[in-house]
């Protein structure tokens, strides 16, 4: 049933902004040394014609959504085009409804179409992922919802309720059937905390290239007034959750980063680990036997993991491993492969018992995989893409709405801080951690809280207006 509060986008704008990280980000076999962020504005109008506009961004993190042989110019050249493509979608949709609505609409019946134009033109020499592709919508996405929270002089997160939204969950998500939940009469707003948290623990990221002491210094580092050895960000910080990058195809250097790390984060007052290796484990024994020999013979270390990322290839379809084994020693989270909550449904047939959420893969997904996770005694947690500048504003919000395992990723702050200066003016909290925390209290008001007319930052003329 339509509802007079129903959106649908009149227009679209798309904007580029390149980035240079301090030092080197390692994602998998590949590493970052520069960035594109996407940043979007979506204007919507109601039924009764009043119009709004919403803000979007996302990195285009080539390397991350896109590994692959082919040159990463080549591949982030294919990401900006096909954002491109995808404002001028957008701006021709013509569906109604509440952003989760026409969210979804657009992801399942426009999205697909125009990867398989796209990889059909074969321009790049290999074919963009789904991922990628999710990626390059979020922006578009997020500004949707943003919009349409400006539109009604509301937050975001108040907009997710039966009165505002003509089908429940129902109409989007199907429970697993060993299970007796139903999403029957079931609104996001049902699956969210009470009270927004106001102040998260941040992760740091401990990259595969970071040097963790001084014996593993090469002279090439920053020398920018900010930390370098993993002990002086743990101190400045206050930092208490240290998430460690690894390699997942060399488990002596994999067993011994760990070790080393958790001494240094022990020694330094930090309590928490988690376990990333990248993607490129190909049997659940490789994790196995370290986590068992962490457990032997490194006890103390072991029982500060929280939980282990997505140790996997990306393609859960594609490589249906049994996983039981790994979660009965930790908790286990989807991330690459968590693309939306189909997957994370067959994720937890598999033996996943977590998932990792990102507002990359667009705000309408994570809530429909974060309502699927809950229902399923699933827990959460909300990983960064180094998001900085707008980017960090909906990244932590949905932490602090859905609530985690425990606070959120946030590196941003680490690999390109001074990108996010015009925005920490406005939002100090967001992009210093103090006491190890990330405060968000100044993010108030319609939409995503932005304060945007408050961010003193100049924009590039704009890659693409429809």
């Amino acid at each position: 049933m339509s509802k007079a509060t129903d959106i649908r986008v009149v227009g679209a704008r798309l904007y580029y902004l390149p980035m240079q990280t301090r030092v080197p980000l390692k994602f998998g076999t590949e590493t970052v040394t520069s960035v594109t962020c996407a940043r979007a504005c979506i204007r919507v109008a109601d039924r009764r014609g009043r119009t709004a506009e919403g803000w979007g961004e996302t990195p285009l993190s080539a390397q991350w959504v896109w590994p692959g042989t082919i040159p990463y110019e080549r591949r982030l050249d294919t990401l900006k085009r096909f954002s491109v493509t995808l404002a001028k979608a957008w701006a021709g949709f013509a569906a109604a409804g509440h952003p989760m609505e026409v969210g979804y609409d657009f992801q399942e019946q426009v999205l697909p179409g125009l990867l398989r134009e796209t990889n059909g033109q074969g321009r790049a020499g290999e074919p963009m992922p789904w991922l990628a592709a999710l990626v390059c919508c979020s922006v578009f996405d997020q500004a949707l919802h943003d919009a349409y929270g400006n539109l009604l002089d509301r937050p975001v997160y108040e907009t997710y309720r039966q009165e505002l939204i003509s089908r429940d969950l129902a109409a989007f998500l199907d429970p697993a059937a060993d299970t007796a939940a139903s999403f029957e009469g079931k609104y996001p707003q049902d699956f969210l905390l009470p009270k927004r948290l106001d102040k998260l623990p941040a992760w740091h990221l401990v990259g595969g290239l970071d040097p963790l002491d001084e014996s593993e210094l090469t002279g090439n580092e920053p020398t920018d007034g900010y930390p370098v050895l993993l002990a002086e960000w743990i101190r400045r910080d206050g930092l208490t959750c240290l998430k460690v990058k690894l390699r997942g195809n060399d488990a002596r250097w994999d067993f011994q980063r760990i070790v080393k790390v958790g001494r240094i984060g022990m020694e330094n007052g930090a309590q928490y680990l988690s376990v990333d290796f990248n993607c490129t484990v190909t049997e659940p024994a490789y994790v196995n036997d370290i986590l068992d020999r962490l457990r032997g013979e490194h006890p103390r270390v072991f029982e500060r993991i929280l939980y282990v990322e997505q140790p996997f290839p990306y393609e859960l379809e594609h490589h249906r491993l049994d996983v039981h084994s790994v979660s009965a020693r930790k908790p286990l989270f989807l991330d690459e492969s968590a693309h939306d909550w189909r997957l994370v449904r067959l994720g937890r047939e598999l033996g996943w018992t977590g998932v990792a959420l990102k507002t990359c893969k667009t705000q309408t997904g994570a809530l429909l995989s974060s309502c699927w996770a809950k229902v399923h005694g699933m827990q959460l947690m909300v990983q960064d893409l180094t998001n900085p500048m707008l980017a960090q504003v909906p990244h932590v919000l949905l932490a602090a709405h859905v609530g985690t395992i425990m606070g959120v990723e946030t590196n941003a702050m680490q690999f390109y801080p001074d990108a996010s200066a015009a925005e920490a003016a406005v939002h100090p909290g967001l992009y210093r951690r103090q006491d190890g925390m990330i405060d968000l209290s100044t993010v108030n008001g319609p939409g995503f809280g932005y304060r945007l007319l408050e961010i003193q930052r100049t924009l590039p003329e704009p890659a693409a207006v429809f």
